[in-house]
């Protein structure tokens, strides 16, 4: 039996979103979606030019993948709602990553602003996966208010950086009955694999893909990476110990 992941009421096979900023071309973008198998994209609302369809990043993205819209660019829960509303009137559907940010150095989301939003937005209808710092009290109020999913950051957006939030995410997988996908810094396929191996549902890539050198053929590594990541994690990965421990007896030696 396939290890599907649902979400938002649907059933995926794939655990691999992927963002679609910072590509060097829309051609690449395209053949990175194809190579990674992701089923969910995210794009940014503010970059959908509807003034210009030939142009229109929409256009490269295959007709079967749910377009996951962003609020990247929303400073409050206001502006947040603003461009998930402006999304769905646009007929880009009612899945939305709620991103609030309002600070402008570290890029850390406004957990109050990003719950305050979800809340609203979710009554409405809407399919909500909000952008967090890993806190689990903040989770427990977005579970509370109607999301769909939590992310939780594993670093500083776009820095590559890997699971530098590993523990606070560890908790959030164990203590929320909601899906857990990490988000942000997530710089090679080894974190991803490691988030997985974690109990992450899924793992959402951005940067690493698009500023690679071969975008395609890292994606199909990322892709190959949360597979192996998800298997050992159902496998049930063996306790770390102190000491060592012979993998044969330590009696019969030769001459004995």
């Amino acid at each position: 039996m396939p290890d599907t992941f649902l979400l938002g009421g649907k059933t995926f096979t794939s655990r691999f979103l992927l963002g679609t900023g910072k590509f060097s071309s829309k051609e690449a973008l395209h053949a990175s979606i194809l190579a990674s198998g992701a089923q969910i994209v995210t794009v940014a609302v503010r970059r959908i030019d509807l003034n210009r369809p030939d142009d229109n990043i929409l256009a490269h993205i295959p007709p079967e993948t749910v377009l996951l819209a962003n609020t990247s660019g929303a400073r409050t829960a206001d502006e947040a709602i603003r461009l998930a509303r402006l999304a769905r009137a646009s007929g880009h559907g009612t899945w939305v990553k709620v991103e609030v940010i309002n600070d402008s150095k570290y890029l850390l989301p406004d957990n109050e602003g990003t719950v305050a939003a979800t809340k609203i937005l979710a009554a409405e209808g809407f399919t909500v996966l909000p952008y967090i710092s890993p806190d689990l009290y903040a989770a427990r109020r977005l579970v509370a208010a109607g999301a769909a999913a939590v992310m939780p950051l594993g670093s500083f957006i776009g820095s590559n950086q890997g699971l530098r939030t590993r523990e606070f995410i560890k908790v959030l997988i164990d203590e929320i009955d909601i899906p857990v996908i990490v988000d942000a810094g997530i710089g090679a396929p080894s974190h991803a694999c490691e988030a997985m191996e974690l109990g992450a549902d899924a793992v959402l890539v951005n940067t690493a893909v698009a500023i690679a050198n071969d975008p395609p053929l890292i994606a199909r590594a990322f892709a190959l990476a949360i597979n192996a990541g998800r298997t050992a994690y159902l496998s049930g990965l063996p306790q770390q110990r102190a000491t060592g421990e012979a993998s044969s007896p330590l009696t019969g030696f030769l001459f004995e």
